[in-house]
């Protein structure tokens, strides 16, 4: 019945008030249900079993039932019955809730300092492996709690004073012995829990708990004033340079006010940050146990390596996890089994992902005029799952157990194990992933494409001239444009090209071979668009390649001196779609842009970045993009395979909610450079532009996910438009979009069956070739709840969740999806807790061992800055954010919500590796330290004040910290030593994994530019609002309590 799961217990009696920056009010329902369900009505949470103590504060209290499990609804339509949130705890012993306080001047009145101390102090840390059964104690009880396993503390990190030592544990009960911590003075006023640093415990080392970098003295990279007691490091409340003052969190409506203790009294217990669970651990261990190792796909359900693990995939019929991953690889067999745990049943599907090359290509299977073999009722693929039967004759189908007759041509025996003969020779019967060429059955109007075309349209107006673009673009493009992408195995691109240039009016060039000279015609009249001329506007580049050269030559001096500062947008998109539309091909438009589109013409827009929304019920408007022109254009564009990849040059609000719901929508990518300087920014773009155009890509796409009987998908989120309820369009698909598919039982699943998915994606060429790209994968299913949360994937479960709350937020008050997301993590794992955990005292917080770093990352999420409500960020940036996680996969969400902090001031230059992260903490920096910090979208290179004057010297060729002045703060020179080409290769390393070119910023210790740097240190309080890791940890605990009692 154990499961393996990671235990803290804090002997909480008490239902405890709001901690860190989320509020006493968090379970608040609001006034409407918001969302809708994975099941249907609600279930009450059923009382904990015999052995678990129920505590006197909550016995009596009389609770409603849980929230509903599914997150969010898309458009305001409900697939269930609303959610109803939970009251304020209430609690015999304190007596009071505190009401929520929405200004952050004024705070509820602190909670008692006892109820803190409790809440974050004695949490007692068990092992991450199976625990001893815990006999029912009372959490009020003087006797300790039992714990499964203490250890030393880890080594590599000094305690802060020194616990006493600990006696070793009584073998025969397996129950060591816990002993108290030494009273300490209590933390000065103002000082902040919510770092976990308030006064010092024994720290206890647990198996899987992070052995840390040495510290200086004091516990923490920043060192205090002499005599200055309380938290080490950062103090958010404190009017510093840059954070201004904070007083409550303003990111969460009603935060409890700037951390959870902000009065003096008795003494509060520490607990020490290396005993929770550790991210940074999580990924060491997975890389040690299964990294380089070879992950053969044979069998059914089982769960991959994570997507940090190095290792190398052999399909042997199953898709790789590359292409689909899954957030449990174990689905429960009834509807009730799914309502009850509410872990989301989802696929995370990346159906263009790029195969290393050290694993074997998808196969191309060609039937030939009579095209592939389907199932005549489902139409699903030939595939693993069908079974021959009639001595080859016949085939069941694996998804709706129709029989089949086997086409003669496809006819072959079965050998005595009733597997054809040839099952190995056929990668469609021995594989999870191959390709089929398609007929022209699967062809618009039943004839075979074009081959794609790419038009590049250059926004010439007086801010893209002045800052350099236009030169450096046109530049660039004449070597790029002979790195094509082309068809494995040709010569040369079959790729077509076409050049606009716009501001107030459109420039289109006759760039035919013919001709000695390239011709501008131009389009005034953008109110009604036509293309003015069709041959000799797309042509090969090999080609036309000297006219091609002479334009772009010409462009940058052609608007030197413009004047014109006003642009269009809606114009220019239908423009390039008319083009492809009349060349009867699929393709992309790159756009490159400078300013929001005021000029009078289809699709104006207006500034409507009002900060004084933020934290409002209107806060949604912000991100919901402008209606009609846009919409009808994203439609269009998609009928049409015309793809947007949209690279923005602003100055100030663009209205990205808006321009870049286009390119999402086609399943094109949004690039943002703010204040882009050619000499400062034009690295970094020019990486972004020749990793877009060189990517593997597939167009006019159209996917369809088929299932087993017993369930189905019910929902798609990702850079997709969907026209009806099953087909996911997509103008373009490339290597790094994904589309996450959720799913719902219609019917009961068996053990024995299993559950089985194919995705079918339909799509053109590079070489304008149609054909058929199948994944299958095969999953267990069982009616036991522990085998689930034992094949449950976290990485895949944040993917799901981000882009479930990003969609929401358009339609919801951003305090209801944050709250959602809250009772969703609780569920899952009180859930778990109540019917899978060892019996124990209910003040443990038992985690289930896939999940236990599920929490780190659902408060990452909810203090990312599309969902935190602070006039300090940017609109645009807001809404950045959201497009891009909508089509990201799970290793590109798993990056951006916890990242990774790189230590370099140990840099083994002879090593290849990349060193280890550390976990994401400001008690990881050092004052001698220097730190890489990534997230797939952004780079810091930080510098602490010590930091030896060699290591500066190297890298950046000046004697000391003092002398770095802004002219370094945006690139490392190229320096011919070890130590600054290791440092250059790491980054380079680093940038090559990911899909955006990560422009690196380097920041000084205790320097106005820090304030960007920290807010992605996830385990910290959140700069604009939200809780610590630690506290966070604490609410959920509490969350979970309310549900099981």
């Amino acid at each position: 019945m154990s499961q393996q799961g990671y235990v803290a217990a804090p002997p909480l009696s008490q239902a405890q008030p709001g901690i860190g920056g989320y509020p006493a009010s968090f379970g608040v329902p609001p006034s409407q249900p918001h969302y809708a369900h994975y099941g249907g009505t609600p279930q009450s949470a059923a009382s904990p079993p015999p052995a678990v103590y129920k505590t006197p504060a909550s016995s009596g209290s009389s609770l409603p039932p849980p929230p509903g499990p599914g997150p969010f609804v898309s458009n305001g339509v409900h697939n269930g019955v609303g959610t109803r949130g939970f009251p304020p705890p209430t609690s015999a012993a304190s007596g009071s809730t505190y009401p929520s306080s929405p200004y952050p001047g004024l705070a509820p009145s602190p909670a008692s300092t006892q109820q803190l101390a409790n809440q974050m102090g004695a949490m007692q840390i068990g092992g991450y492996g199976h625990g001893p059964l815990h006999g029912p104690q009372s959490p009020t009880s003087s006797v300790p709690q039992p714990t499964s396993q203490v250890l030393p503390p880890t080594s590599g990190r000094p305690l802060m004073p020194q616990a006493p030592q600990m006696a070793p544990p009584p073998s025969a009960s397996g129950q060591p012995f816990m002993p108290q911590s030494p009273q300490m003075a209590p933390p000065p006023i103002g000082a902040s829990s919510a770092m976990g640093t308030t006064a010092a415990a024994a720290a206890m080392g647990v198996p899987g708990s992070f052995s840390g970098l040495p510290h200086p003295p004091g516990g923490s990279g920043f060192q205090q004033p002499p005599g200055l007691a309380g938290p080490q490091g950062f103090q958010p409340q404190q009017v510093g340079p840059y954070t201004g003052q904070m007083g409550a969190q303003p990111g969460f409506p009603g935060a409890f006010p700037a951390g959870a203790a902000q009065m003096a009294g008795p003494p509060q217990k520490k607990l020490d940050p290396d005993s929770i669970p550790s991210t940074t651990q999580v990924i060491e261990d997975d890389q040690t146990k299964r990294g380089g190792q070879v992950y053969a796909t044979n069998l059914r359900g089982q769960v991959p390596p994570l997507v940090t693990t190095d290792f190398v995939v052999q399909d042997q019929g199953n898709a790789s996890p590359r292409f689909i991953r899954c957030t449990t690889y174990c689905f429960p067999c009834t509807a009730d089994l799914a309502k009850q745990c509410q872990v989301p049943l989802a696929a995370v599907i990346k159906p263009f992902a790029a195969v290393p090359k050290n694993e074997t290509p998808l196969y191309t299977v060609d039937h030939g005029e009579a095209g592939p073999i389907r199932c005549n009722r489902c139409k699903a693929y030939m595939c693993p799952f069908m079974h021959f039967i009639d001595g080859g004759r016949r085939y069941q189908c694996g998804f709706c157990s129709c029989v089949n007759e086997v086409p003669a041509f496809y006819f072959q025996h079965l050998d005595h194990m009733g597997r054809r003969v040839d099952a190995y020779q056929r990668p469609e019967l021995s594989l999870g992933s191959y390709e089929f060429v398609a007929t022209l059955e699967y062809c618009k109007n039943k004839k075979p494409p074009n081959p794609p075309a790419f038009i590049f349209m250059i926004d010439v107006s007086y801010p893209n001239i002045k800052s350099g673009l236009v030169r450096l673009l046109c530049a660039e493009l004449k070597s790029l444009l002979e790195r094509l992408p082309r068809e494995e195995g040709a010569g040369s691109s079959a790729v077509r090209v076409g050049f606009v240039t716009y501001n107030k009016i459109l420039h289109f060039y006759n760039v035919k071979s013919t001709l000695a000279q390239p011709q501008m015609m131009v389009v005034s009249d953008v109110a009604e668009m036509f293309v003015p001329l069709l041959d000799g506007f797309l042509v090969n580049f090999q080609e036309s390649r000297s006219v091609i050269n002479n334009l772009l030559e010409q462009i940058p001096d052609m608007f030197t001196d413009t004047g014109e500062s006003e642009t269009v947008f809606a114009p220019v998109v239908q423009a390039g779609m008319e083009a492809l539309k009349a060349a009867d091909s699929s393709g992309k438009l790159f756009i490159f842009h400078s300013s929001i589109p005021t000029a009078e013409a289809p699709g104006k827009l207006k500034n409507r970045d009002d900060r004084k929304l933020i934290n409002t019920e209107k806060e949604k408007t912000l991100f919901q993009p402008a209606k009609g022109v846009y919409e009808d254009l994203s439609k269009e564009c998609v009928s049409n395979g015309c793809c947007v990849d949209l690279f923005l040059f602003p100055g100030q609000y663009i209205d990205v909610a808006t321009m870049g719901s286009v390119a999402m929508h086609t399943g094109g990518s949004v690039y943002k450079y703010s204040n882009f300087q050619a000499q400062v920014d034009g690295d970094n773009f020019l990486r972004d532009i020749r990793k877009e155009v060189e990517k593997p890509v597939g167009f006019d796409a159209t996917m369809r996910v088929r299932t087993s009987t017993g369930f189905r998908a019910t929902d798609f989120f990702g850079a997709i438009y969907m026209s009806n309820t099953t087909d996911v369009e997509m103008a373009a698909v490339d290597c790094h979009k994904a589309v996450t598919v959720e799913f719902k039982h219609d019917d009961k699943l068996s053990d024995d069956a299993g559950a089985l998915v194919q995705c079918a994606l339909l799509y053109t060429s590079v070489g304008g070739q149609r054909r058929l790209r199948i994944h299958n994968l095969s999953l267990s299913c069982s009616s036991q709840l522990a085998d689930l949360y034992k094949s449950c994937e976290t990485d895949a479960l944040v993917n799901f969740f981000a882009k479930s709350a990003y969609r929401a937020m358009v339609n919801q008050p951003l305090k209801a999806v944050r709250e959602v997301l809250v009772h969703q993590t609780a569920h899952m794992l009180a859930c778990y807790r109540k019917n899978c955990a060892s019996p124990s005292a209910v003040s443990q917080l038992i985690l289930p061992d896939a999940m236990k770093v599920l929490p780190v990352y659902m408060n990452s999420l909810m203090k990312s800055a599309a969902l935190v409500g602070s006039a300090d960020l940017s609109t645009d940036d807001r809404a950045l954010q959201r497009l891009l996680v909508t089509g990201m996969g799970v290793e590109e969400t798993q990056a951006l919500f916890y990242p990774r902090l790189i230590p370099l001031h140990n840099l083994d230059v002879g090593s290849k590796a990349v060193p280890l992260a550390v976990r994401c903490s400001e008690e990881r920096l050092s004052e001698g330290g220097v730190f890489l910090l990534e997230n797939g979208l952004q780079m810091f290179l930080w510098l602490g004040q010590a930091c030896p004057p060699e290591f500066i010297q190297s890298i950046f060729n000046v004697p000391s910290f003092a002398h770095l002045g802004a002219d370094v703060m945006t690139s490392i020179p190229e320096l011919d030593n070890t130590l600054s080409k290791k440092l250059r290769s790491v980054i380079d390393h680093i940038n090559q994994q990911r899909s955006h070119a990560m422009k690196l910023v380097v920041v000084k210790q205790k320097d106005r530019s820090e304030a960007p740097f920290r807010q992605h240190l996830v385990e910290d309080k959140g700069l604009h609002g939200g809780a610590s890791y630690m506290d966070f940890l604490c609410y959920v605990h509490r969350e979970i309590r309310q549900l099981l009692t």
